[in-house]
């Protein structure tokens, strides 16, 4: 009798995981021609937020843009489901301002399992993937709990918080991915046993509450805008003010609470071994930091429309659940509420980045991809980012064609990549605004302009989307140009700022030097005759002229270290052969191992000695250099 041994066959593509990363990761992989499956533990709950039901802000918006430029699914996922948008930063200026929305969590998820089950070529299977099957030069497939062997030429791993995954609550602890579904243990170690360098981290989350228990009335509120927005470059527009949020402060009673109850913190006792986020601890931790601090801010926020369960932003926890009771209640306008859901921390392993190429293959396995927090990062908007790199990269490496590799004066995802390949982390990796050193370059509103011709050529981008911003950037560059060359007279002048509120000059100018003036709207011109622009593209114009020297500046510091990117290090050269050069310089570049002097300058330890001798001896020739 004949045994049927592979009922699936084999893919191009397999990825592992349906968090945020994988279902980027698969959706382009098999929207540039790959066969793809999907393995996740539970299909009901692809994209799912665990933690806050929001996308966007500082820098988590600017990568958003850049998804949706690429030709990803998570901006237009967000605009499917948001129930309240704002914008953030608006005072700070262009380069840091950003878009963001409250999600239905549901519908976020129904939005991108909707895309995943109507996408050819992609398959999708419940089940859990186990190991690895691979060889001594490259990863040949995986393995399930199911028993299943399932040949792939590539792999990509989007394993998220469930490698090794512990939950704490209180001093109580057990193995346990995110939302009830199980830690995958059998994987973390077949990742271990093939050298995959491992380290723990930890992440957490916040009680939910229900919303009829809550006094809103002695709450602020805080709406979302009155005006139409979108992520996504190809959306449209529209006014989202289904919810609201409400701020408040925990207080000295919260604190209290926290401070007699520290002994049974399992990161005061150190029960928790992994590394939290810098940027988003725990009440516990913030109370211990900041003892002098009388309260912190917080934010209730709705999950999803029926707006019943709040998410209680800023008060991530450990403690255990008794406890998150009376911290709760010590809080304004929740002296009755009701928590639906306990906090709690969740450990997990994640993967050295040092040791992924920029184009996010392990260097160990060829093959083998990694996006979302197995690479060390925190947030989906990140790991997002990252599965729409890696499944980009998959097709591209099963082609033999090379990389997309992003610098870091080209996207914010570029930023990203670099920082964790070059820098490595110890914490989970937060994308931040500061981290970028060309923010002119990289605005919420210019991403289009970035990256949308890498993402039409990849496929990804089709054709009627790349006509429609092509005939959009022709609006908006006529329309600069023409406010370049329009000339006004004084009384024209005067007439803008007087209706802006500003004292006139008496001086005639270009409309555009005239809108370079902080106080002048794109708006006030229109006395004088605008453009026929939508808001967004009067926006763009706008932003373009008024930092157009700025942005000139940026753009000369971004080619002198283009400079230092195009002077490329052959990969197999001996740095043990740069001569005098610190011993702590020599250790760093031979594990970094970076591709261009450009890299070897960002490693931390590396001293400006080594690196003008490393110039040197690349400058005059590498060949006799290499290792043997």
């Amino acid at each position: 009798m004949e045994r049927i041994t592979q009922p699936l066959g084999g893919f191009d593509v397999v990825v592992v995981g349906g968090g945020h990363a994988g279902c980027e990761a698969a959706l382009a992989a098999a929207r540039m021609g790959a066969s793809v499956l999907l393995v996740a533990q539970d299909l009901s709950r692809v994209a799912f937020m665990p933690c806050n039901p929001s996308i966007g802000g500082p820098a988590k918006g600017h990568l958003v843009r850049e998804i949706s430029a690429l030709g990803g699914e998570q901006a237009r996922a967000a605009d499917a489901s948001a129930i309240m948008t704002r914008w953030l930063n608006t005072s700070k200026g262009a380069a840091v301002r950003a878009l963001r929305c409250q999600c239905d969590l549901n519908d976020y998820g129904r939005y991108y399992f909707a895309r995943l089950t109507e996408t050819p070529g992609l398959e999708l299977l419940q089940d859990e993937v186990t190991g690895l099957i691979y060889d001594d030069w490259a990863v040949l497939g995986v393995r399930t709990r199911f028993g299943l062997e399932i040949p792939a030429k590539r792999v990509i791993l989007t394993t998220g918080t469930h490698l090794r995954g512990l939950i704490h609550v209180g001093l109580v602890n057990y193995p346990s991915g995110p939302v009830g579904q199980q830690a995958s243990v059998r994987l973390a170690d077949e990742l271990a046993k093939m050298g995959l360098p491992t380290f723990r981290l930890k992440t957490g989350t916040p009680p939910r509450l229900h919303a009829d228990s809550i006094d809103w009335s002695v709450l602020e509120r805080q709406e979302g805008e009155d005006t139409p927005e979108c992520f996504d470059f190809w959306g449209t527009p529209a006014v989202h003010k289904e919810a609201f949020c409400a701020v408040l402060r925990t207080n000295k009673e919260t604190h209290r609470i926290v401070t007699d109850h520290l002994d049974e913190s399992p990161i005061v006792q150190r029960v928790i071994t992994g590394v939290g986020p810098r940027y988003c601890p725990s009440i516990e931790s913030k109370v211990i930091a900041f003892p002098n601090k009388d309260s912190h801010p917080l934010f209730l926020e709705p999950v999803d429309r029926l707006g019943k369960e709040i998410y209680v932003q800023n008060f991530s926890t450990s403690l255990p659940a008794s406890v998150q009771w009376p911290m709760v209640h010590s809080l304004p306008g929740c002296g009755r509420a009701k928590i639906l859901k306990p906090g709690y921390a969740i450990e997990y392993d994640a993967l050295n980045p040092l040791g992924l190429t920029p184009w996010l293959e392990r260097k160990e396995v060829p093959g083998l991809f990694c996006a979302g927090q197995i690479n060390g990062t925190s947030g989906y908007e990140e790991a997002a980012a990252q599965g729409l790199l890696a499944g980009i990269n998959a097709v591209l490496s099963l082609r033999g064609e090379e990389p997309l590799v992003l610098g870091r004066h080209e996207a914010y995802l570029g930023v990203l990549v670099d920082d964790l390949v070059t820098k490595g982390t110890d914490e989970p990796y937060r994308m931040l605004t500061s981290r970028c050193e060309y923010r002119l370059l990289l605005r919420h509103d210019n991403a289009d302009r970035r990256l949308a011709a890498k993402g039409a050529a990849l496929g990804l981008v089709s054709q009627s989307k790349w006509d429609e911003l092509r005939h959009r950037w022709d609006r908006e560059d006529r329309e600069f140009d023409r406010l370049g060359s329009l000339k006004l007279t004084a009384q024209q002048v005067d007439g803008v700022l007087t209706a802006c509120q500003s004292r006139p000059t008496g001086q005639g100018m270009t409309a555009a030097a005239l809108l370079r003036r902080p106080e002048v709207t794109y708006q006030a011109l229109a006395a004088v005759g605008a453009g026929e622009l939508t808001g967004d593209e009067a926006d763009a114009v706008a932003v373009r002229v008024k930092y157009e020297g700025y942005v000139k500046r940026q753009e000369l510091a971004a080619q002198s270290m283009l400079r230092l990117e195009g002077l490329e290090i052959p990969q197999d050269f001996d740095f043990k052969l740069l001569n005098g050069a610190l011993s702590e310089s020599v250790e760093k570049l031979e594990r970094v191992r970076p591709r261009t002097l450009g890299q070897a300058s960002r490693i931390s330890g590396v001293t400006p000695a080594d690196l003008q001798h490393l110039a040197m001896i690349l400058r005059s020739g590498v060949a006799g250099h290499a290792k043997p």
